[in-house]
C-alpha cells in the first residue's frame, strides 16, 4: 500500500534527538533523517520533499548554509531551522537565509507540528495567515483550520466578518459598524447577527464574543 504520508527530511546531527524526532514526526510524516549537513543537502536537492526542518548547527555544512544553498537553486520547499541559537540575530540569519520559520531548542512538539502545518500552508498558496486562539485563519483564501477537525472553507462575507474582528481584536464593533464595513446598504443589524451565527457554527462558538448592549468583538484571545 503507498505511503501518501507528506515527505520530511530532518537534518539532526543529535543522537537522542534526531531518533526521538522521528519516532514523533512517523505520526503525520514519512521522515527522512541526515545527521550531516552534506548529506542533508544532498538529499534535499535529489528527493522530493514536502517540508524540511534543517537544525542550525551541523557537520560540514550548517543549516543556513543549506538554506540559502536550496533557495539559490530555486527550491521553494517550506524550511524550518531548528537551533539553540535563540538571539534575534540569530532568527534573523536564518529567516534572510530563505527559512519559513525558527525554533528553538527545546521545543514542545505540539508547537512543532503547529508550525510545519503553518508554513506548508503559507507555501501551498494559503497566504499569510491570523492566529485567533488554537485557530488560524487565512484570509486570502477564506481558510480557517481547527485544531481539531482541519480545514473548513468560509464565504466571501463569513471571511470579511472574520477579518474585520481579528484586525482588530481589541474593539468591540456595533452592529452598525460591521455593516458599514462589512455589508450592503441594503442589510439589516438582524444581518450581522445571522452571519455571526453562521460563523460560530462554521468554527467555534467563541469565536466572536457577545459585548451586551454595545455589540461584537473577537474572541478566544
Amino acid at each position: 500500500m503507498a505511503d501518501n504520508r507528506p515527505r520530511l527530511l530532518l537534518a539532526e546531527d543529535d543522537p537522542q534527538l534526531g531518533p526521538l524526532m522521528v519516532r514523533v514526526l512517523e505520526e503525520v510524516y514519512d521522515v527522512t533523517l541526515c545527521a550531516d549537513g552534506a548529506e542533508a543537502l544532498t538529499a534535499a536537492q535529489q528527493g522530493l520533499f514536502d517540508v524540511l526542518i534543517i537544525d542550525r548547527r551541523l557537520p560540514n555544512i550548517d543549516g543556513v548554509s543549506i538554506v540559502e544553498s536550496l533557495r539559490r537553486g530555486g527550491a521553494t520547499t517550506p524550511m524550518l531551522i531548528l537551533t539553540a541559537l535563540g538571539t534575534v540575530q540569530d532568527k534573523v540569519r536564518g529567516l534572510d537565509a530563505g527559512a519559513n520559520d525558527y525554533l528553538v531548542k527545546p521545543f514542545e512538539f505540539e508547537e512543532l507540528f503547529a508550525r510545519l502545518r503553518a508554513i506548508r500552508r503559507v507555501s501551498e498558496g494559503e497566504g499569510p495567515f491570523v492566529r485567533i486562539g488554537t485557530w488560524e485563519f487565512y484570509p486570502d483564501s477564506r481558510a480557517v483550520y481547527s485544531p481539531y477537525e482541519g480545514r473548513t472553507i468560509l464565504t466571501e462575507r463569513e471571511s470579511d466578518l472574520l477579518r474585520l474582528f481579528a484586525m482588530h481584536p481589541q474593539k468591540t464593533f456595533t452592529r452598525n459598524e460591521v455593516l458599514q464595513a462589512v455589508f450592503e446598504a441594503t442589510d439589516t443589524p438582524g444581518t450581522v447577527d445571522t452571519y455571526v451565527h453562521y460563523l460560530r457554527r462554521k468554527t467555534d462558538p467563541e469565536i466572536v464574543t457577545t459585548v451586551r448592549g454595545r455589540g461584537y468583538r473577537l474572541g478566544l484571545l
